[in-house]
């Protein structure tokens, strides 16, 4: 009997074809109209020629075929052999003369892009180090013809700031996404690994045109099934989605459960001292090498939320990586241990309890105590992803241990990709952070691109914002969170306003008032979002579990309290060393000095550190209480304001991208003002405070 199951290849490629624009995200190769420029591409894009013929070489060729195909009438971009080529590709190891000597500059994931007029004809050279920075360099060719930008007298040398450029999925085997907004995972489904090696390809196509260089392909919290992704049974499905990134300069790394000695190996302990557990994980690295060879290592997720981990045999963090960190070894494979670890049980009325010291207590002890291929994996603030926190006092603390910022990418806290968030400005002003480590000038992009202490591995990574909805991230303009943290993790120098150019640019094409309008939104969505939900760096007063709506009382502990302490006097954490838990000490002096002062703490983290009266003035003159109402009333309005500019688009692009993001702002726009009702209500009825505009507040 004939199988009435389409073939994921046939579905994808169904799906490719019926949502082209939304699922090209990017990598829009539209033709080019003007005839100039045309011309001057064409003369270029006739052929290429590839000096070496490795998988990643060949994406590479694929890549600018596929492009030119539809930037260009009657051109294929291949090479037939009867002229001399017009793009070459090559790393330095086969360059000649000159250009060699340029080359020269590269770093190990860099790249040179050449125009040279030749007495056979112009051609433009797309060099790498090795073969990675060769496809990092055909896709920035790309960019600069989707741009519109000249390509006559290109001199162009790029190294990639940050060694490790990653990115964490948080999928698991059933097909569900912890904190997924965009569908389900297109990695697995209920039955196992999805096949859907095409789907993958062209993800691998979109992480590697910004730069990303490592994918982790399982959530954190591995589940009992997602212990087996080690086992003979899955590694070769592993290995197939691995060689899918390989050939896109990307490595494959899995998230691990500590406890696989019990669960896999039949041991009665996973004592990280034990000698059967250490032979263990060494036994096990070792086979999963034999099926992926470029295996790049592990995620670990240990002592934290029920994860099990080094804590129940006495031991420390530092026994615990150390033990993995040994297994791989041999084979050049890293440990990305995370530093997400408190106690979700403790008592949250105890107000010298304070979750924000946790990662610092835990590890700061341990610096120089960790093997050489183990990465700390430090999230970007000491609590949880909030719209707004203190950067975590962790970077720069720690000269002699290996360091990674983790960012969220998907938005759990800000709108889970149903609210427009544009996060580049907040992570620019994480990586701008100086943490004085030695002295000004020490910020948290220098930890963590290795320039401040020089650690062997150095990096970024965040989770993932992807799903299998044909525009991959649920709202149509999420995806400019996906394509500026590429860019940020190549670059942490761009700013903002060149990012979101350039992504307006490459998804929408050139429409003046499509670009204004589109850069306006995206670059106030933060604040705007950050006005009807948590005022003051406050934080968590959504709903629990899910994290999606207003609920002042509702984080999942609220059994223990709540975590910003109002009461009809006030509101906030007090963090300090004077009067609360002594937060403010895990910093440097600098810092330490500006955050336990209520004259120099900024306002906009004012709540974070300190608890204070309603009545208690800002540096605006507005007091707590008005300040809450005010941006509560006018981030409402602007999320209406939000909607407004995105009508006055219709008929400049796709009828299917304009009405998706239509939807998401309709639903931004009410909810917003459930938001604004909901807290200022509470916070009326807490403090007894009128608010001065006599607005109606129930």
């Amino acid at each position: 009997m004939k199988s009435t199951v389409e073939p994921f290849e046939h579905l994808t490629g169904q799906l490719k074809k019926e949502h082209k624009k939304s699922y090209d995200a990017w990598l829009q190769y539209e033709p080019v109209m003007d005839k100039s420029l045309s011309g001057q591409y064409q003369q270029y894009a006739r052929s290429v020629e590839a000096m070496e013929t490795s998988s990643i070489i060949q994406s590479a060729k694929q890549e600018l075929h596929h492009a030119f195909t539809s930037m260009f009438e009657n051109t294929a971009g291949h090479d037939d052999g009867a002229e001399r080529c017009g793009i070459v590709l090559t790393t330095v190891e086969s360059v000649e003369g000159p250009l060699k000597v340029e080359a020269a500059r590269l770093s190990r994931d860099g790249y040179q892009i050449k125009s040279v007029l030749t007495s056979e004809g112009p051609r433009i050279y797309l060099i790498g180090m090795e073969e990675q920075g060769v496809l990092y360099a055909a896709f920035h060719l790309l960019r600069i013809m989707q741009n519109g930008s000249l390509v006559d007298s290109l001199n162009i040398t790029e190294n990639p700031t940050n060694q490790l450029r990653m990115i964490n999925q948080w999928d698991n085997m059933d097909g569900s996404i912890e904190r997924g907004y965009a569908g389900a995972s297109i990695f697995y489904d209920k039955n196992g690994f999805t096949g859907d090696l095409e789907r993958i390809k062209d993800y691998a196509r979109l992480l590697s045109s910004v730069g990303i260089n490592g994918i982790s392909i399982n959530n954190v919290n591995v589940h009992h099934v997602e212990t087996n992704l080690i086992t003979e049974s899955l590694l070769p499905k592993v290995a197939d989605v691995a060689a899918v990134f390989r050939a896109y300069g990307i490595k494959t790394y899995l998230s691990v459960n500590y406890a696989s000695p019990l669960q896999l190996g039949g041991l009665s302990t996973a004592d990280p001292l034990d000698p059967g557990v250490r032979a263990w994980w060494k036994e096990k690295t070792k086979e999963i090498y034999q099926y992926i060879p470029d295996f790049g290592g592990f995620v670990v997720k240990a002592d934290s939320e029920h994860r099990p981990g080094p804590f129940t045999y006495n031991r420390t963090h530092a026994d615990g990586a150390n033990m993995l960190g040994e297994a791989l070894e041999p084979f050049a494979g890293l440990v990305f241990w995370r530093c997400f670890v408190y106690n979700c049980l403790q008592d949250w009325r105890d107000r010298s309890t304070d979750r924000a010291r946790a990662a610092y207590d835990h590890f700061k002890p341990l610096d120089g105590q960790f093997h050489s291929n183990v990465i700390l994996q430090i999230k970007n603030g000491p609590m949880d992803f909030q719209v707004r926190e203190a950067v975590s006092p962790l970077f720069g603390a720690m000269e002699h241990t290996n360091q990674m910022l983790e960012l969220q990418v998907t938005q759990e806290y800000t709108g889970q990709q149903r609210h427009l968030c544009y996060l580049v400005p907040q992570w620019k002003e994480i990586l701008d952070f100086d943490t004085y480590a030695k002295g000004k000038g020490s910020e948290v992009k220098r930890v963590v691109d290795g320039s401040l202490y020089q650690p062997a591995y150095a990096g970024i990574t965040a989770v993932s914002n992807i799903g299998n909805d044909y525009n991959w991230t649920g709202h149509t303009l999420a995806q400019a969170n996906l394509y500026g943290y590429g860019r940020l993790t190549w670059n942490p120098d761009l700013s903002s306003e060149e990012i979101t150019a350039e992504w307006i640019a490459r998804t929408f094409g050139k429409d003046e008032v499509v670009h204004e309008q589109v850069r306006s939104m995206l670059l106030d969505s933060w604040s705007i979002y950050e006005n009807y939900t948590s005022p003051l760096g406050v934080g968590w007063m959504v709903n629990p579990n899910h994290h999606y709506g207003p609920n002042p009382d509702g984080y999942e502990y609220s059994l223990w309290g709540t975590y910003h302490f109002a009461d009809w006097q006030g509101i906030g954490v007090d963090r300090t060393v004077a009067s609360g838990t002594g937060y403010t000490s895990q910093y440097l002096k600098e810092n330490k000095e500006m955050y336990e002062s209520l004259q120099t703490c900024p306002d906009e983290l004012l709540l974070f550190f300190h608890h204070v009266p309603y009545t208690h003035e800002l540096k605006s003159g507005k007091t707590v209480i008005q300040h809450i109402y005010d941006t509560h009333f006018a981030g409402a309005e602007q999320a209406e304001n939000l909607k407004t500019m995105w009508e006055m688009l219709e008929g400049r692009m796709d009828g299917e991208r304009y009405r998706d993001v239509l939807s998401r702002l309709v639903e931004q726009a009410e909810h917003a003002k459930e938001w604004r009702d909901i807290i200022n209500t509470y916070f009326y009825r807490k403090s007894g405070i009128k608010d001065q505009q006599n607005r109606k507040i129930y």
